[in-house]
């Protein structure tokens, strides 16, 4: 059992790539800090790998040959909500938004320091222990939050304004409800990489702004005048009391 998420009997993660070197690589320091790891070096083979068993976690290349990254998670998320760390030797914005659009929740561009992929799996891993404990441990009264037509359902996952089921992706979803039980508050971009992701320290504040932009384009009649999550210049965003 890996200390930090204690509950799990055994964290499996899936490394994706078809550079068999890289793959092998990062295995192997996934396997030193204590997860179980299997590998997949294409698309089809990722997602036979997700039908056979579970996994905690997926590292998932952009790049792959036949079946693209996007289109691997695309599907993955139809099934599953596990957390997802795309990596690209692609670095650009259209690459990151098209990404976590389509619910990656985290993006990590080559070549990159294997401690700060350790770190960022870890954070993943963590955060998504503590959700699933939040889960298990409310009550009654914590069921749901509401803000105007705004409905969170937090045992069912589910987002509605009004009659309309909201579609979000995991990780807008969990910065949706991180903002509303913190309505009224100005939430920094540094604040909502720690809380939201679970990074101990702040790497990338980037995401941010692409999930806010999403996260506003499904749940504000007009994303370019919200009532629901204001900018806040030179500080960060407000949720609506």
């Amino acid at each position: 059992m890996v200390s930090h998420l204690k509950g799990y009997r055994n964290v499996k993660i899936l490394v994706v790539d078809d550079e068999d070197n890289l793959r092998d690589t990062v295995t192997y320091n996934l396997e030193r800090e204590g997860y179980t790891v299997a590998g997949a070096a294409d698309g089809e083979s990722a997602l036979s790998e997700m039908e056979s068993g579970e996994f905690h976690a997926v590292i998932l290349d952009v790049m792959l040959p036949g079946m693209d990254g996007f289109e691997v998670c695309r599907l993955i998320r139809k099934k599953s909500v596990v957390p997802i760390i795309m990596l690209t030797a692609r670095d650009s914005e259209v690459d990151r938004v098209v990404g976590l659009e389509i619910g990656a929740d985290d993006y990590l561009p080559k070549p990159f320091a294997m401690r700060e992929l350790l770190a960022r799996v870890k954070a993943l891993l963590r955060r998504d222990r503590i959700i699933r404990d939040q889960l298990e441990s409310a009550n009654q009264d914590e069921q749901r939050m509401r803000v105007g037509d705004l409905i969170v359902d937090l045992r069912r996952r589910t987002v509605t304004i009004g009659e309309r089921a909201v579609q979000l992706t995991p990780k807008e979803y969990d910065l949706l409800t991180y903002m509303m039980r913190n309505r009224g508050q100005i939430c920094s971009a540094d604040r909502l990489v720690q809380e939201v992701w679970g990074y101990s320290r702040v790497s990338d504040t980037g995401t941010v702004p692409v999930h806010i932009r999403s996260l506003r384009r499904k749940i504000e009649a007009n994303s370019e005048n919200p009532l629901f999550i204001e900018t806040v210049r030179g500080a960060g965003y407000r949720f609506a009391e």
